[in-house]
C-alpha cells in the first residue's frame, strides 16, 4: 500500500495548497514553552527534527509518511483553541481532541486517504502528548492501553520526541526523559508496538468500562442477548447493511419512528420523545432476552455510550458496527435516497464524527466501502 499526503513536501507549497497550513502563521505559543515562535514556525521546526531522526529513517516509506503528516496536523487546532488563560498564559486546551476530527475530514474529503493510514494519523495527532503526560493522568495505565489499540506507541514516540525536538524551551531534558520512560512504560504493559492483549473481549471491555479490574482478568458472561448498535453519517448505507447481514433481525430506528409518527428529521423539539420511544421499545425487547439492531447516526461517543450503558444494563452484549463508504460515493448515496439529507448538514455532521474506539463495546467492527477492515495497519 502506498499514499502520500503531499509529494511537495516545501513549506511554501503546503501553505499555498493547504488553507489548514496557512493557519498555522500567527498563531501565538506560550514563549515559556514555545520560545521558537508561533505555531508555523514550530511545525515547520517539528518536521524538520523528526526527518533528522535515525529511528525515523530507519522505518519503511509508508510509516515515514504516515509520522509525518501526524508531525504537520498535530497542532493544526490549535488555531481554533488557543486563548490568554486567567494568568497571562498562552494556552490550546483540546487541541489534540479537536485536531483528531480535523484530521480525520482533512483525509475523508479533501485528501482521500485509505482508512487505516487516516486514522492511524488521526490517532497520532489525537495522542501526541500522551508520551509526556501518561503519568499525570487519573489512570496512567488505562490511558496507555486504551491509546495501544488504535496507535503503534514507537511511531507515537517519534512523533513526541520531534515535538520536543522542535522547540525551545528550558526543560527539554526532562521532557526527553519522559518520553523515555514513556517507552519503558509500554514494553512493561505489554503494548510497545502492539495493541495490548486480552484474554477475550468480554474481558477488555470489562477492563475499560470498570474500576480496578486488571487487564488479565476473565469475567463470567452472562449475556442474555445481543445488540447490535450501528454507527455512520447519513446516506453511508446502514439499511443496505442490516439487509444484507442482519438476517432479519427486529430493527429500532430513529428514522423509521420519526416517519411513523411524521415527525420532520430536523425537528429538535422532538427528538428527545422519538429517542425516548426507540429506548422503550428497546426495553422491552431487553427485558424478553431478544436480539435487535438499533439503527441511528451515533457518530459520536457521548450517544454511542448512553446506548450501550443502558443495553448492558440489561446484560445484552453489544456489537457496535461502523458503516463508511469514500466520499464521492457517500454523497452520491445520500443525493439518491428518498429522504436526502441536505450537503451542509452532511458537512456539519462529518466535522462532528468521532469513530468509535476498539474499548467502546464487546466488539466494534469498521466496515468500509463493502468490507471489513481493521482501524490500524
Amino acid at each position: 500500500m502506498s499514499w502520500m499526503l503531499s509529494r511537495d513536501k516545501s513549506w511554501q507549497f503546503l501553505q499555498q495548497n493547504f488553507s489548514w497550513v496557512a493557519d498555522m502563521s500567527g498563531v501565538m505559543q506560550d514563549p515559556i514553552h514555545h520560545a521558537e515562535g508561533d505555531v508555523s514556525v514550530h511545525t515547520q521546526c517539528v518536521l524538520e527534527a523528526l526527518r533528522s531522526l535515525p529511528e525515523y529513517q530507519q522505518l519503511p516509506t509508508l510509516q515515514q509518511e504516515i509520522l509525518w503528516s501526524a508531525a504537520l496536523l498535530h497542532d493544526v487546532e490549535k488555531r481554533s483553541t488557543t486563548r490568554i488563560d486567567y494568568d497571562g498564559r498562552i494556552v490550546s486546551p483540546g487541541h489534540a481532541r479537536k485536531g483528531e476530527l480535523t484530521t480525520r475530514q482533512i483525509l475523508f474529503k479533501d485528501l482521500a486517504a485509505p482508512f487505516a493510514i487516516r486514522e492511524m494519523i488521526a490517532a497520532l495527532v489525537r495522542y501526541h502528548g500522551l508520551p509526556l503526560w501518561v503519568m499525570e493522568k487519573q489512570d496512567p495505565q488505562k490511558s496507555l492501553l486504551s491509546a495501544s489499540l488504535r496507535v503503534d506507541n514507537q511511531l507515537l514516540t517519534l512523533l513526541a520526541k520531534a515535538d520536543v525536538l522542535g522547540r525551545e524551551c528550558a526543560d527539554t531534558e526532562e521532557l526527553l526523559n519522559r518520553i523515555e520512560l514513556f517507552e519503558l512504560y509500554c514494553h512493561e504493559q505489554q503494548c510497545w508496538r502492539q495493541a495490548r492483549r486480552f484474554p477475550s473481549a468480554e474481558a477488555q471491555y470489562r477492563y475499560f468500562s470498570t474500576d480496578n479490574a486488571p487487564p488479565d482478568y476473565q469475567p463470567y458472561d452472562d449475556y442474555q442477548s445481543q445488540v447490535t448498535l450501528l454507527s455512520g453519517l447519513p446516506g453511508m448505507g446502514k439499511d443496505s447493511y442490516i439487509q444484507q447481514h442482519c438476517f432479519g433481525l427486529p430493527v429500532i430506528g430513529l428514522d423509521d419512528i420519526r416517519r411513523q409518527h411524521r415527525i420532520a428529521p430536523d425537528d429538535k423539539m422532538a427528538n428527545g420523545w422519538v429517542v425516548q420511544q426507540a429506548k422503550q421499545l428497546a426495553r422491552e425487547k431487553l427485558r424478553r432476552g431478544e436480539d435487535f439492531v438499533w439503527n441511528a447516526t451515533n457518530i459520536t461517543h457521548q450517544m454511542r455510550q448512553q446506548l450501550i450503558n443502558l443495553f448492558v444494563s440489561y446484560k445484552a452484549r453489544v456489537r457496535v458496527i461502523y458503516i463508511e463508504v469514500p466520499y464521492v460515493k457517500w454523497k452520491q448515496q445520500n443525493s439518491a435516497r428518498t429522504y436526502a439529507v441536505p450537503d451542509a448538514v452532511m458537512d456539519r455532521m462529518l466535522a462532528k464524527l468521532e469513530l468509535p474506539a476498539p474499548e467502546e463495546a464487546h466488539e466494534v467492527i469498521y466496515y468500509i466501502d463493502g468490507q471489513t477492515e481493521a482501524i490500524s495497519l
